[in-house]
Parts: C-alpha cells; structure tokens; sequence
C-alpha cells in the first residue's frame, strides 16, 4: 500500500484500536498524527487490518466496501451467544457425521448482526442492549454476499485440546467481555459433553461485512446440532 495507509496484522485477543496502538509504539514518526482502522475485527479473530494515517483519514470510506478472505474453523455441536469462543457456551449435540452443505451458504442474502457487535440501534451498540437484555424484537440485517467457500480441513478435536485453545485464547482478551461467566459456561460443557468434537477448516472469500462467526452459527442451526467459530483469521484484504 502507502506509508498513510498499511496493513498490519492485527492479534488474537486484541481490539483493533488496540492493534492501531502497538503499530503506533513502534513509528515514533507517527507520534501525533491521527490515525484510524479501516473495518473491523471482533477480539478472537485475527489478521489483516489496514490503518490509515494522517490525510489519508479523510478517505476512510473508500477503504470500507473491499472484499474478504478468510479462514474459519468450524465447531460443531456447541453453540454460543456470541457465536465464536468468547461466549456463553451451551451444549448441542454431536452427531460424529455432520451432513452440512458448504454450497448452500454462497450467494447473496440479508445476514442478521450478531447480538454481540458493534453494529448501533438507538445510539447504543448491540452488545450494550444485549448485556442490558434489551435486544430489539427485529434485529437488524446487512445484505451480503459470499462469493465462494472452500472445505480445507475436517478432523475431531478432544475436549481437553479443545477446552485448552478456548481458555488460552480468552486468557488473551483483555477488558470485560464476561470472561468469568463465560470461563464458567465452558467449563460446564466440557464436565457433560463428549469426548471429542467435529471440526472442519474452510476457506471464504466475501463481501465487506460479511460476519464469519454467523456464518458458523447458521451452519450449526441449518443441521440442527449447533455450532461456533473457533478460529478465524482474515487472510486477504482485496485491494
């Protein structure tokens, strides 16, 4: 890109604002300069984040419509109220043979904001309402689309690897995200669940906006045994 517009890689367990900080610390150049980060990515995802500094501020938009890549590991047969790891956890079933349909999910559709987000309704982001349990009857949607998804991996992973990489990952987020309640469900989950869970890896390229944790959960839901997103990584920024 530019010297007022980057892409760093922005860290498991950080906020973006948090990522912009540490590029910061590390260009003593740009110490009183505005910046900002150009789309964003919730604290258990990671990968690329594009920071705009100085006049290149004013052309925030342009950078907001690009398209994404992505790869997400699917988990199915528990699903959370965030719908990725850093939520609260219920058990689903697991059924061993999951006869999901990847094709299914590509095109063009309305996809729902998840409960925790950024997204605004009435001055106030999505996941105060949701904490405070006032969630509007009609949650709002964003047209997306997803241009192509990809299977890259299927494996079962035990419930003790599993509740490993979830508590390591959780330990990394700072601020309050409900970790204690949060730590609590999942060890709940794994005291009552089976011995081990099915994963699959899939590669997606989309349009901007276009939530990857939903996108799990709605895989979860379509075959009835639930799901989450493990991991997710945004490989690719389409410039």
């Amino acid at each position: 890109m530019t010297e007022n517009a980057v892409i760093i890689w922005k860290e498991l367990g950080e906020t973006p604002l948090g990522a912009l900080e540490r590029y910061r610390a590390t260009r003593p150049e740009l110490v009183g300069l505005p910046m900002t980060y150009a789309g964003r990515l919730d604290p258990m995802a990671e990968g690329e984040l594009i920071i705009l500094v100085g006049e290149e501020c004013k052309n925030k938009d342009k950078y907001l419509g690009l398209d994404k890549e992505y790869e997400v590991e699917i988990v199915f047969g528990v699903e959370t109220d965030t719908y990725d790891a850093l939520g609260l956890a219920v058990l689903g079933q697991n059924l061993g043979q999951n006869a999901y349909v990847l094709r299914k999910h590509v095109g063009k559709f309305k996809q729902e904001y998840p409960a925790y987000s950024s997204k605004t309704v009435g001055g106030k982001q999505l996941h105060e309402l949701a904490r405070a349990d006032e969630l509007p009857d009609e949650m709002p949607t964003k047209e997306v689309e997803i241009y192509s998804i990809e299977k890259i991996g299927e494996s079962v992973i035990s419930a003790v690897d599993l509740k490993s990489q979830i508590f390591a990952a959780i330990d990394k987020v700072t601020g309050d995200f409900r970790q204690k309640e949060i730590l609590a469900s999942w060890d709940e989950v794994f005291s009552s669940g089976p011995d081990g869970f099915s994963v699959i890896k899939i590669r997606v390229k989309c349009s901007s906006g276009t939530y990857m944790r939903s996108l799990a959960h709605r895989m979860g839901k379509d075959i009835k045994i639930g799901a989450f997103a493990l991991s997710i990584k945004r490989t690719k920024i389409y410039l």
